[in-house]
């Protein structure tokens, strides 16, 4: 019965003190306080974000004008062809299947029928640079094989949104970053926007071509691409963190400027231009130099209870007989059975 009653009274002293401290501070909870910004002048972009890949802008593949083997390659991936220039030489099927039984008479007889049957070149019929080479030397091939592919160029291919295409103009500025190397933005321009949209899962979009203002070395086909589509700049806009700005009903826009005389924070309706996800520009409603709550916290009055949490104590007495084993009730006499 003691241990009982020494465990209720420290589980009502905890709960007392945790009381205490809780409501010492004068029955208000501190969440973390506005932080005020300062309207500043600066730079903005608003853009129209899209991914797509690199590609060529033109693409020929090169096969062999007859059936044969391949006896000599004069370039390879990554090199710069001229149209009209040969890249390979071949024999034919006729030419290959003389010259291996010549080769068994002797070298005076390879030499013979190898001077009688010339070579067929391989010709590029576009000017760019080598992006694929798809045979190696001594393999036979067909009159339909590829045996390398040409781009005169790369560009990149990005699909916009059907919301956004309308922002789209030809000769617009773009900034593209592909995913293998994000810190080496690359300018371009839009030189074409197609007229049939892609529908993907009943979302439609636009394609819109780019091409790089330089073409950097590290471009390579069907790299993934992320386009930014300059939409507008300015220079020196007056600018609050987007977080500052509040939607009000009528599609109205305010901040709430520092506290005023009576310490209170003043709300103001502004007029906003370009947005982007972290700034937005402010045309009317505030001043450079103002300053404007972030709504990051506040302060929240908390009402103390009635009572403490000691008040379970109050109001009845214990009953030092509780938690004693009950007592046994008395046998019934002999005279009842």
């Amino acid at each position: 019965m003691k241990r009982t009653i020494i465990v209720v009274a420290a589980v009502a002293v905890a709960a007392g003190g945790a009381w205490f401290l809780h409501f010492k501070g004068g029955g208000k909870r501190r969440d973390p306080a506005a932080r005020a910004v300062e309207a500043k002048l600066g730079p903005i972009e608003q853009s129209v974000d899209a991914t797509g890949s690199v590609a060529p802008m033109n693409r020929v593949e090169i096969k062999p004008p007859v059936g044969g083997r391949i006896d000599t390659l004069l370039v390879d991936e990554g090199s710069l062809v001229t149209s009209g220039q040969i890249v390979a030489w071949m024999s034919s099927t006729d030419r290959a299947a003389i010259l291996d039984a010549a080769r068994a008479m002797g070298p005076a007889e390879f030499k013979k029928w190898q001077d009688a049957y010339k070579q067929t070149p391989v010709v590029a019929s576009l000017p760019g640079e080598v992006i694929l080479r798809n045979v190696v030397v001594g393999e036979a091939v067909s009159a339909g094989s590829v045996l390398f592919a040409v781009a005169d160029t790369l560009i990149v291919n990005a699909q916009v949104d059907e919301s956004d295409i309308g922002k789209i103009k030809i000769g617009q500025k773009a900034r593209i970053r592909l995913d293998a190397y994000p810190d080496r933005p690359v300018d371009g321009k839009v030189y074409d926007i197609l007229f049939e949209g892609k529908n993907v899962s009943n979302v439609i979009t636009y394609g819109v071509k780019i091409r790089p203002g330089k073409l950097p070395p590290f471009f390579r086909s069907q790299m993934t691409a992320n386009v930014s589509f300059l939409v507008a700049r300015k220079e020196d806009a007056l600018l609050l963190p987007a977080a500052a700005v509040s939607d009000m009903p009528g599609g109205k826009r305010a901040v709430s400027l520092t506290p005023g005389p009576d310490g209170k924070p003043v709300s103001r309706e502004v007029t906003v231009g370009l947005e982007t996800d972290d700034q937005v520009e402010i045309l009317d409603g505030v001043a450079e130099g103002d300053k404007v709550l972030l709504p990051q916290g506040r302060y929240v009055a908390q009402k103390a209870p009635e009572s403490s949490p000691l008040s379970f104590m109050s109001g009845r007495k214990v009953d030092r007989s509780e938690g004693a084993a009950p007592k046994p009730k008395k046998p019934a006499s002999a005279a009842g059975r």
